[in-house]
């Protein structure tokens, strides 16, 4: 594993990003838990690994889940295993993560939207070491170190009740902040190099001639909601649509969808209406059915009512998770929900992965 990192796209000079490694190093030889906190692709998930590959643990397993990606029963499953006929289809016994993660590390990550029962068993296991799997008697024992991360502002969710407090205080013996990009500046090019030169070489070029200043300046003055995931993905863009490759790249193709045969929305001229009248915050803090029923001032029925009002729905949503820089808790605030209110309506339109 000596060339792990060589390969962690965790490039850069900051000063906060130094900071950030320097804190990374400091902690990772202690076997207590983490948190990471930071924005949606900052690189949660690549300092987690760096935590178990400069700790004592680096040659046992290093053991990942998304914690959003499951409902609460495939996620109890998949983290604390089952016993054979613990539910219909369970025919074998299934070792959890934290059985395979035993003598290692087990990175959990989007913390903030595990459950109450997640969060109790989480709890047991951080206190004693052991825990049972679903619909299991026997008592199993594991000594495996927790990194958790999440996107949201923890004590805030546990002030509100939101979030276990006990179990927050057991996690934060340390917090790691990764910094977003648009605080990294002189971080942007050297990674922009650094995805240009890969995809260069997917694409068999013999060399890449570099950004013109026109191109640099268009990555400066970007905001990088997304951050280094999304510098990645218009970087790599840019390369593989730039046709004069004996020339350095000129244009940078940092909206895909960007066409002027993009299809418009009606929902769009409400906001921006609304934008010359009010405040963007108390347009979002309608309640989606009432903007479902205003949105369009005319309607070619007949309708499905239940479709268009559901469609009207998800604009709303994808609008005010915009506004809120994909920030579930910012995102429930403008919308006037409670934070779980916000999460049930993400997956009832398969909007989790896109926040």
């Amino acid at each position: 594993m000596a060339n792990q990192f060589q390969q962690d796209n965790l490039i850069g000079q900051s000063n906060a990003l130094l900071e950030v490694l320097e804190h990374v190093s400091k902690i990772a030889p202690l076997s207590k838990p983490v948190l990471i906190i930071g924005e949606r692709g900052t690189g949660k998930e690549l300092i987690a690994e760096r935590l178990h590959y400069l700790s004592k643990r680096w040659d046992q397993s290093f053991i990942k889940l998304n914690c959003s990606s499951l409902s609460e029963n495939l996620l109890e499953s998949e983290l604390f295993g089952h016993d054979a006929g613990a539910f219909t289809g369970a025919s074998k016994k299934h070792e959890g993560r934290f059985e395979r993660a035993d003598g290692g590390t087990l990175f959990l990550d989007e913390l903030a939207n595990t459950s109450g029962l997640i969060q109790e068993k989480l709890l047991r296991v951080i206190e004693y070491g052991e825990f049972e799997r679903v619909g299991g008697s026997k008592t199993v024992q594991t000594d495996v170190r927790l990194v958790c991360a999440a996107n949201e502002d923890l004590p805030s969710l546990a002030e509100a009740g939101e979030f276990r407090a006990d179990l927050l205080d057991r996690l934060a013996f340390d917090v790691i902040t990764l910094p977003p990009l648009r605080h990294r500046k002189e971080d942007i090019m050297p990674l922009a190099e650094y995805f240009a030169v890969g995809m260069a070489r997917q694409l068999k070029h013999e060399f890449f001639e570099g950004f013109s200043p026109t191109a640099i300046e268009q990555l400066m003055d970007y905001a990088w909601p997304g951050n280094i995931r999304e510098l990645k993905n218009v970087i790599e863009r840019s390369v593989y649509r730039n046709t004069d490759i004996d020339n350095p790249i000129n244009d940078i193709v940092i909206d895909p969808f960007a066409s002027p045969f993009r299809p418009t929305k009606r929902v769009k001229t409400l906001s921006r209406q609304a934008s010359n009248t009010e405040k963007p915050e108390e347009v979002s803090t309608q309640a989606p059915q009432e903007v479902a029923a205003t949105v369009s001032a005319k309607v070619d029925f007949p309708i499905d009512f239940k479709e268009h009002c559901e469609s009207k729905e998800v604009e709303l949503i994808q609008q005010a998770l915009e506004a809120g820089q994909f920030n579930q808790k910012k995102t429930a605030e403008l919308l006037g929900l409670s934070y779980h209110q916000l999460r049930g309506i993400l997956k009832k339109y398969n909007l989790l992965d896109k926040s």
